[in-house]
């Protein structure tokens, strides 16, 4: 029986498995977000739809949710946040087949879905190319997708580049591409324009948190990325990836408080 996750993936599987469920707190914080892409889909009754990179499962429990009568799976690398994503799916009485599986090779048939939603996940494949193909591949002609990626020069692509001096220079060479190419139409357009009608839409969600401290807590404890960048480092480094991000964090003062704009494209993509 073959294996759900390429070995090229196995890091990658390991740091979005390293906050289990806790990540459902990420997902609260780009719920808008989520839903602006779901609505891009609005499924039919009868429809077979996929929330690839599900995570703890917010996208496909609002599909089931919203959209009765559909047929909604979920598909992620990593098992422990599907753990969480199957036991919330079961709490609120929802019909959702939940996979572990790759974005790269996906665990249906050519031309089995109706719809593939993906929101901030399928863009952190580490091979595009290979994840764009198997979108291809499983949604039937005339079915859809719809993306919602981070811009390339949004603030999570900032907070990203916050982050990158406490980062591990990459083993391989060329350096892997960066998730954040899937926020330019242009690099959209490349992957997936030989195969699907493209439209585009942008979108601003608003991260609003009390202080830089509890931005800081909210990443370290339920984001992948951040939680095993802070674990990798020494004790003296960790506090300085602590002092940077807070201090980051602190740049986007509002009246109440502090709100960070978090800019995204929503893709809709229609299978030739």
């Amino acid at each position: 029986m073959s294996q759900p996750i390429q070995p090229h993936n196995d890091k990658a599987r390991a740091v979005w498995n390293a906050p289990g469920g806790r990540y459902d707190e990420i997902s609260r914080s780009i719920a808008d977000a989520i839903e602006h892409a779901v609505e891009r889909l609005r499924p039919a009754a009868g429809e077979h739809v996929l929330d690839l990179a599900t995570g703890t499962g917010w996208a496909s429990r609002i599909v089931a949710q919203r959209f009765p009568g559909t047929v909604v799976s979920g598909v992620d690398i990593a098992e422990q946040m599907l753990d969480y994503a199957r036991a919330t799916a079961s709490k609120h009485e929802l019909a959702i087949d939940y996979r572990h599986g790759d974005a790269e090779k996906l665990p249906f048939g050519d031309g089995e879905l109706d719809a593939v939603v993906s929101t901030f996940g399928v863009m952190f494949a580490s091979r595009p190319e290979d994840a764009a193909s198997e979108l291809a591949r499983v949604v039937k002609r005339g079915g859809r997708v719809v993306l919602a990626t981070w811009k390339d020069d949004g603030n999570i692509a900032n907070m990203f580049a916050v982050m990158k001096p406490f980062m591990a220079a990459p083993a391989a060479q060329p350096a892997p591409p960066s998730p954040f190419a899937w926020g330019k139409v242009e690099r959209l357009r490349e992957l997936l324009g030989g195969s699907f009608e493209l439209a585009f839409e942008d979108g601003t969600n608003r991260f609003r948190y009390a202080s830089g401290e509890k931005a800081w807590d909210l990443w370290v404890n339920h984001y992948g990325p951040a939680k095993t960048l802070a674990a990798s480092l020494d004790d003296g480094r960790r506090e300085e990836f602590k002092r940077a991000m807070v201090a980051w964090h602190e740049t986007f003062a509002s009246p109440l408080g502090f709100e960070q704009p978090r800019t995204y494209v929503i893709t809709r993509a229609v299978r030739k």
